[in-house]
């Protein structure tokens, strides 16, 4: 593993959200020598935009599709080759995905075949082999713009057993549960150890509004205000609190001012 940069976390070390973004980075090739020239390209990139990065290293395809679907690893960008022993990179991806819907993949072939069932599997970037010289510099660099840019919208979770990355516009809404934030996105629950209002702190977006002393909300997902329930674009209703309804109301107001 090779970690460029310097981290700063903020909480206890069991659990802790992460100030500085940090890049994920997985890179799975059969042959030790081309990881190698791979991950020194990535490096490069890296150090050029001065962003913070983490690179994870495979030459078996079943190891990196184990560490995803079974340990939780996350990444936020992986280069794979299509033509390896055990899952070919296009199995590997159609598995990957359902666990990372996010993640950016950048496909390394001889074969341009490929191509179409690669854009069929909303991969990132496609490099053939025999131009990868000069092709995969821009593709990893053009992926690292794009992620810099997402992860200023993104909540991050971090503790000793995973790290999750929500989109902002994944979350509806986040609720106190006993010493726990229980945060509801498009993907399903996840649990932190913190109070609403760090996870409110931390968020530093007016998209997200409190509607109640235990209970913040995406305003971008509320479909409307009736008879003091906010109504969400999943079908969820949440009772805004008496004393929160009239700000409520001025927040949206606000927001949806400044931002059509």
């Amino acid at each position: 593993m090779y970690l460029l940069g310097i981290v700063r976390n903020y909480g206890s070390q069991s659990e802790r959200n992460e100030v500085i973004v940090l890049i994920r980075i997985a890179i799975c090739d059969d042959e030790s020598k081309t990881v190698k020239s791979n991950t020194q390209v990535a490096e490069l990139c890296l150090s050029r935009l001065s962003i913070v990065g983490e690179i994870e290293t495979y030459t078996q395809s079943y190891n990196l599709l184990y560490d995803i679907t079974e340990d939780s690893f996350y990444y936020d960008l992986i280069l794979l080759d299509i033509e390896m022993p055990g899952h070919t990179g296009m199995e590997l991806a159609a598995k990957i995905k359902p666990f990372l819907p996010n993640v950016k993949i950048i496909f390394i072939t001889s074969h341009i075949e490929y191509a179409i069932d690669a854009f069929e599997l909303s991969i990132f970037r496609y490099v053939p082999k025999n131009d990868v010289e000069s092709r995969l510099p821009a593709a990893i660099t053009d992926a690292l713009k794009l992620l810099s840019l997402e992860d200023g919208k993104v909540y991050t979770i971090q503790t000793n057993s995973r790290l999750q990355k929500i989109p902002y516009k994944d979350i509806f809404y986040i609720e106190r549960d006993g010493k726990n934030a229980s945060i509801t996105t498009v993907g399903g629950v996840s649990k932190v150890r913190r109070t609403l209002q760090q996870i409110f702190d931390e968020l530093t977006s007016d998209e997200f509004i409190f509607i109640d002393r235990g209970c913040i909300v995406n305003v971008i997902h509320i479909m409307q205000v009736k008879d003091s329930m906010a109504i969400l674009k999943n079908g969820t209703s949440l009772p805004i609190s008496r004393s929160h309804l009239q700000k409520v109301k001025e927040q949206i107001n606000s927001y949806w001012g400044m931002h059509i």
